[in-house]
């Protein structure tokens, strides 16, 4: 971290302080000198704290030599050679996923292994509404009715200890497949397949739930044909799946880093010509066509998946992945989308009502800004509590409120978080004191349910909690940039270098950053309901481009850039995009933060590219 802000910017429009990325540049001369790599990348590289000897790997990952070993994660070898056992012995898996992109995608691999073995799998996804999140006895008592012998439960589960309990009292065998945080004791699982475990060191952490079950599949797939079990028979297609394991990956916002990066380079290959049906379709009515990116798939099919379980259709995002019907697929397609739609317009009144309460009380000068509201689509806390975490840049917690399958009113709630803080730590902590029903989820956000009548406890609590871990040190959010560019020296080539090498890009590998020093502003305008469109040119004049701020009408950036731009000159944060349109390419600006400029002879860069 640097002591001085970048551009003398220590409070951005958007409440940031930006700061250059520090490298080593011995590191960056190596790795030009080895892999014979221009300087931006190679600089991109070392920030990215990827050495020398694995260079390779993070831009060029080979099935052949970079494959996680499934038999690494504990208790694997146990449960694979458990698991075809029981199988032989005539035993009936069903199971129980999570309701989100990475819950839905989970139990499709899980139904097309098995079908593919010629087992049918009951499978339940609860509803996001009236059940909530993680598993619940009710869901395992329907499974067992249906003749399960054994529940593969998908993408939760880790600190479901009572509901494992109960299951387990009902003679049902439970394995667990998970990548949220654990405690230091597990719930009385027959097996629980989790890298995030205390005592797993495959070194597998940042790898999704679907993931996790894909290679519980490669696992088991190699028992059987240790076995000899496919004599005349075909192997189920693995590797086919793997645009499955991208979208889980993608969408799940977990690390692309490590075998992360194998799966979601190899999977948005075999999106170019899916053989799932089911996201044939949904391509098909997202107008997602051609060259498939992780944009297309956090921005374009996830939201759709999604948006079954939030309006009482949970399972709607299983059935499309794991569909073999063309029509019924093309339905299910356009009913998400239609959910999605619904979604969209209820989440924009969510959120106008949020930033009211933020602003009717302050809330944006504590640690925690702690939001709810009886009024609110108990579908859309996770939502409405990231794009308050993203305005404040400050960790976010949205309660809404639900009846359960009792007929009593619960509080659900999401929390999205910042560096530095751990949301997970927190909920479990809050449940293990007795405030909340159930809570866990990741450092950077996490669910929980909870009594509205101790609502204000939990708010007392968690912000305490927050206070401990911050341990009275500011939140001041960092936008860290990885090189100042000029609008002159931004050519199609250069783009399309950066984006050539270090991609796929996301969470632990975040797209480079660049900055744009005293730039022109003009012909500013809306696209669509919330997106500032502008051209932007250097200070000397020269060639402009095209700029968006997605998302950014009602925010500072956004009324600055409207209200502003004839009369100020702006630093400008954000990424290059190369952009085709009908047959003609050309060079983007997308802006995630500004800052206002005060233009001398001497803050003109002299250098266009440092």
């Amino acid at each position: 971290m640097t002591e001085e802000s970048s551009l003398k910017v220590s409070e951005s429009l958007m409440k940031n302080r930006w700061v250059f990325q520090k490298v080593d540049d011995d590191k960056v001369e190596r790795i030009m000198q080895v892999h014979s790599l221009p300087e931006i990348v190679a600089r991109l590289l070392v920030a990215r704290n990827v050495d020398v000897d694995s260079v390779d790997s993070f831009l060029y990952p080979k099935i052949s030599k970079h494959f996680p070993d499934p038999m690494s994660l504990k208790d694997m070898p146990e449960f694979a050679k458990w698991a075809v056992d029981n199988i032989q012995a005539g035993k009936k898996i069903g199971l129980f996923g999570d309701f989100d992109v990475d819950g839905s995608t989970s139990t499709a691999i899980f139904i097309k292994f098995f079908r593919a073995l010629g087992l049918e799998t009951p499978f339940h996804i609860p509803d996001r509404l009236t059940e909530g999140y993680g598993p619940n006895i009710n869901a395992l008592a329907k499974l067992k009715e249906q003749g399960c012998d054994i529940i593969f439960i998908a993408d939760c589960g880790t600190t479901s200890f009572d509901v494992v309990e109960q299951g387990r009292a009902l003679g049902l065998d439970i394995v667990i497949f998970d990548h949220h945080q654990a405690e230091e004791t597990l719930p009385d699982a027959n097996f629980i397949i989790n890298p995030k475990r205390n005592d797993d060191d495959s070194g597998l952490d940042m790898l999704c739930a679907a993931t996790v079950c894909f290679l519980a599949c490669v696992a088991m797939n190699t028992e059987y044909r240790a076995r000899g079990l496919y004599k005349g028979k075909q192997e189920p297609p693995l590797k086919d799946w793997l645009d499955l394991i991208a979208m889980a990956t993608v969408c799940d916002m977990v690390p692309l880093t490590g075998p992360n990066r194998l799966f979601v380079q190899y999977g948005l290959q075999k999106m170019q010509h899916t053989e799932n049906i089911g996201l044939k379709a949904l391509c098909e009515i997202s107008s997602v066509r051609g060259l498939q990116t992780t944009m297309n798939m956090g921005f374009g099919l996830g939201p759709r998946i999604n948006a079954g379980s939030r309006v009482h259709q949970a399972d709607l995002g299983a059935k499309l992945l794991s569909s073999i019907d063309g029509e019924e697929a093309l339905n299910i397609a356009w009913t998400l989308n239609d959910c999605n739609e619904k979604r969209k317009e209820i989440q924009a009144q969510m959120m106008q009502e949020a930033l009211g309460q933020v602003a009717a009380g302050d809330l944006d000068r504590q640690e925690l800004i702690f939001i709810a509201d009886e009024g609110w689509h108990a579908g859309l806390s996770g939502l409405v509590a990231g794009q308050v975490k993203e305005r404040f840049g400050k960790p976010t917690v949205c309660v809404t409120f639900a009846k359960n399958e009792k007929g009593e009113l619960e509080g659900r709630g999401s929390g999205r978080s910042i560096p530095g803080v751990n949301m997970a730590a927190a909920f479990i902590d809050a449940r293990n004191e007795g405030i909340i029903i159930k809570g866990g989820g990741h450092a950077m956000a996490g669910g929980f349910t909870v009594e509205p009548d101790k609502i204000p406890a939990l708010q007392a609590f968690l912000n305490k909690h927050v206070q401990d871990q911050l341990n009275g040190a500011p939140i001041n959010p960092e936008k860290q940039i990885d090189a100042m560019v000029s609008v002159g020296a931004a050519q199609l080539d250069f783009v399309k270098l950066i984006e050539a090498h270090g991609g796929p890009y996301g969470q632990g590998n975040p797209e480079p950053m660049f900055a744009i020093p005293n730039a022109r502003v003009q012909r500013v305008d809306i696209v669509g309901k919330n997106h500032v469109r502008c051209y932007i040119s250097d200070i000397e004049g020269g060639r402009s481009i095209k700029a968006m701020a997605f998302g950014a009408v009602g925010t500072p950036l956004g009324k600055a850039l409207l209200e502003q731009s004839h009369m100020q000159n702006f630093h400008l944060l954000g990424q290059f995009k190369a952009n085709e349109w009908q047959g003609r390419e050309s060079v983007d600006f997308f802006i995630k933060d500004a800052a206002f400029s005060i233009v001398t002879e001497q803050s003109i860069p002299q250098e266009k590219v440092a």
